[in-house]
């Protein structure tokens, strides 16, 4: 038997007690992550926002199976966050199609939720109708007369069957009753707990024939917006969730593979998610903090920097590309700042000179590192910064 076919389905049930450790924790790191934000720059806030907003798109996508292209998630989310470094860039469907739901999910925290939201967030994830090659129904719940399967294929075996959801015909009456709940409960439910009651309600209906896992986390951006009254998205849940995929889907799993209502164990999952989440976007903005301070210090004392100077500098305190991984040589500062070979040589020569650098090795073995103060500033020992190999004058 399945959680719906529970006499008491959908009444489901939970140790408020037990959970009651999880959602103060959890609280308290989104407390942090908010206090935080209030006193961000506007440049400070609207990276992390960037970067919130592009890992919860490709995140809800990998889940799936789904993969986004870094490059053109940020150009997107940048664009529709209004940001200075959004460009000009190709646009990409599956992309477009993700964020779009997104958008949509933090636009629609401000009315009650309805069977037509629900219809548009699903039909923005197939604009044109088909999941792959395949044509499905988009903007309506499923109807097909088939069982509404999670399976796994076996060559030469029966498919392994995790789990078969309501009859299509049951689908509208089923999603009144939640949509009915989801809107009453706003306010009187916990909106953490609201939120991880949404998101297993909607899975175990599974009413659309595809794009029910990333409608379901839509969901959940919905009820958290609701929660905290926001539509600024500081963390990414769905990153959270595929980090830990093999505990999400063993926890749904387990929640919808039985025919008893005690939900505990999933909403105790769900909630250190959204803990783990916040954490994360914390030490993010601490970081961020701490970069706006190095440079606000670098510029302060050396208002002389050149644009490429600062590039590299840039570079070696944020410690990427991977390449650079034992400091920085000529050749490497020719490639990045795209200047000629005396000028790398003179610039590198000025920042030791600024105490910016220390340069370290001779000849083809010279590489230059951030000098002690400025690697204690940004808080990594001045012998892990980035390395650039081959020659030097």
């Amino acid at each position: 038997m399945y959680i719906w076919q529970s006499p008491q389905w959908p009444q489901f049930q939970l140790d408020l007690a037990a959970l009651q450790p999880a959602l103060t924790q959890a609280r308290f790191a989104q407390g942090r992550v908010m206090g935080l934000a209030s006193h961000l720059h506007m440049l400070d806030l609207g990276e992390i926002q960037l970067q919130g907003w592009a890992n919860e798109a490709l995140a809800t996508a990998q889940i799936e199976g789904e993969v986004l292209q870094v490059n053109s998630v940020r150009a997107s989310a940048a664009r529709r966050l209004r940001l200075d470094q959004a460009k000009a860039q190709e646009r990409d469907a599956r992309t477009e199609a993700t964020l779009d739901l997104l958008q949509a999910a933090m636009a629609h925290s401000h009315q009650p939720l309805s069977h037509d939201i629900l219809h548009g967030w699903q039909a923005a994830l197939f604009p044109n109708g088909r999941s792959g090659a395949q044509k499905i129904r988009t903007g309506a719940y499923r109807d097909h007369p088939e069982p509404m399967q999670i399976v796994t294929p076996r060559l030469g075996q029966p498919d392994l069957v995790h789990y078969q959801a309501p009859d299509s015909a049951d689908v509208p009456a089923q999603m009144t009753r939640l949509i009915h709940w989801f809107n009453s409960s706003l306010h009187q439910t916990d909106g953490l707990v609201r939120a991880a009651l949404a998101h297993l309600w909607l899975e175990a209906i599974h009413p659309f024939e595809d794009g029910n896992g990333r409608v379901g986390r839509a969901l959940v951006e919905m009820a958290l917006a609701q929660d905290l009254n926001t539509d600024k998205r500081l963390w990414s849940l769905s990153q959270q969730m595929w980090l830990d995929r093999a505990g999400y889907y063993a926890q749904l799993q387990a929640a919808t593979g039985q025919a008893h209502m005690d939900v505990t164990p999933w909403v105790q999952w769900f909630v250190g998610c959204v803990h783990q989440a916040a954490n994360a976007s914390w030490e993010h903005m601490q970081s961020a903090l701490q970069k706006t301070r190095f440079w606000a210090e670098v510029r302060a004392q050396h208002p002389q920097l050149t644009t490429s100077q600062a590039k590299a500098i840039n570079k070696l305190y944020d410690r990427f590309p991977e390449g650079f991984t034992q400091g920085i040589s000529t050749e490497k500062y020719v490639n990045l700042c795209r200047v000629s070979r005396a000028t790398a040589y003179r610039e590198l020569t000025a920042l030791c000179a600024m105490g910016l650098l220390v340069q370290t090795g001779v000849g083809r073995g010279t590489r230059y590192k951030l000098q002690d103060a400025w690697s204690a500033l940004q808080g990594v020992p001045a012998q892990s910064g980035l390395e650039l190999s081959p020659t030097d004058p």
